[in-house]
């Protein structure tokens, strides 16, 4: 058993072990490709346009800035694919990286949690769709649909599940600029913009409601 720079090493019954050099090239090859994994097949997506569309509702502009948002949805992202990210690297890294299974089987084996995952999210109109259009036979159950198919149908399925939720976010804000509006444009303020009385009466309600915890505890909780 060899280990250099905290990679353990462990000979597989064959005789064979992953290398160190094998485990950087996999390790730099999933640090280039992070950014489009996160986004792809994890809540990210939808929680960063929840929450863009929450701001935008508000009408702050840019309060909270972009770091801000995103690192929340980084940290939401997180709390959701803990347990999946601790199956994929016991059933998956874990064996590959003690030389105890192939590369192949790894990849095999960390897809099995990543699917259930993607499975429970994706609609299945959106899965045929990229089935069709990459003309794959109809798999005989979910468990076989490819991934190549699975990921940009549970992409679009994020998309359409955050815009309704957005949509759902924009409806109370939205009263409260219509009702302003027609405030100011009865008492004749016509050269005060509507926006800037609006904004602390929007702000002041978010927080009376406790708008985060509200926000952040039902996206969370929509993937559970």
């Amino acid at each position: 058993m060899n280990s250099f720079l905290g990679i353990t090493m462990t000979p597989a019954k064959d005789g064979t072990a992953l290398g160190v050099p094998m485990q950087i090239v996999l390790l730099l090859t999933v640090l280039t490709l992070l950014p489009a994994i996160v986004m792809s097949v994890t809540p990210f997506l939808r929680i960063i346009v929840v929450l863009h569309f929450l701001r935008q509702a508000l009408g702050t502009q840019t309060a909270p800035s972009n770091q801000v948002l995103v690192a929340l949805a980084l940290f939401l992202t997180f709390v959701v694919m803990q347990p999946v990210t601790n199956q994929v690297y016991a059933e998956g890294w874990q064996p590959l990286e003690n030389g105890q299974i192939s590369m192949g089987e790894a990849w095999d084996r960390a897809q099995v949690p990543i699917k259930s995952f993607l499975l429970r999210f994706a609609r299945e109109k959106d899965i045929r769709l990229f089935l069709e259009v990459s003309h794959a036979p109809p798999p005989a159950k979910p468990a076989d649909v490819a991934m190549s198919a699975l990921v940009p149908a549970y992409v679009l399925s994020e998309l359409k599940a955050s815009f309704q939720i957005g949509a759902v976010l924009f409806i109370p804000f939205l009263i409260i600029d219509l009702v302003v509006a027609s405030v100011t444009l009865s008492a004749g303020m016509m050269q005060l913009p509507p926006v800037m009385i609006s904004a602390p009466f929007k702000i002041l309600l978010f927080v009376l409601v406790d708008g985060w915890n509200l926000v952040v505890g039902s996206l969370v909780r929509s993937f559970s």
